[in-house]
């Protein structure tokens, strides 16, 4: 019986890990753009990182979450150190959570630019993604001037119940591993946010890449 779970489970992994084929990428994009999601691809991460940067102005303020496709991608290092920007993630770190919370509640609300990834795609243009804080769901949705998603062809599912069952079965035990790991607690499904469509033009922008970034 064990060796038969292992074998399923081994499955479901190379389902939701393998990027996906040239075709369902294509039917991905098109359906995003006619949802009001400006959509670009990158053949590999490098390419990608390269994309994401050129897309913000020097000097903007950016701000991201945890996101195991920017650290993979180089951008989270390169928002935080290259100096070409003005970056909250490391102000908010230096800020005192029990004096300035309410400062940190608006500086992290409404970024420039605020950058990051999810957990799934579907092929009829949705972005699905689950937060345990839900901190950086407000900015994806209206408080971030532009939105710029990084995101590996390996998340790219049919539909929605695809994408909760990728979010349940695959994300989460890894994401929950890795807060573990890094923060001493563990993860959780706490929020969602599904986007089905952007109404202002340009505002969010997804940066598909065919080499898996992050889970």
């Amino acid at each position: 019986m064990t060796e038969v779970k292992l074998d399923l489970d081994r499955k479901l992994n190379s389902r939701f890990e393998a990027p996906a084929e040239d075709a369902r990428v294509r039917r991905t994009a098109a359906a995003l753009e006619a949802n009001g999601i400006t959509v670009h691809r990158a053949p590999n991460k490098a390419e990608a990182k390269r994309i994401v940067l050129d897309l913000i102005p020097a000097g903007s303020q950016v701000h991201h979450g945890a996101s195991q496709s920017l650290e993979d991608s180089g951008i989270a290092e390169e928002i935080e150190r290259s100096g070409r920007y003005d970056p909250v993630r490391p102000r908010v770190f230096s800020m005192d959570r029990a004096t300035q919370a309410d400062e940190i509640r608006r500086l992290t609300a409404s970024p420039d630019v605020m950058l990051g990834s999810v957990n799934a795609i579907t092929e009829t243009g949705s972005l699905v993604t689950a937060s345990a804080s839900g901190s950086q769901l407000g900015p994806y949705v209206s408080g971030a001037g532009k939105v710029i998603l990084v995101v590996g062809t390996q998340k790219i599912v049919p539909g929605l119940q695809e994408a909760l069952r990728r979010i349940d079965d695959y994300v989460f035990p890894l994401e929950d591993a890795r807060a573990l790991a890094a923060y001493g607690v563990h993860s959780g499904v706490s929020k969602l946010l599904i986007i089905n469509r952007e109404w202002t033009p340009e505002r969010i922008t997804v940066v598909l890449c065919d080499e898996a970034l992050g889970f």
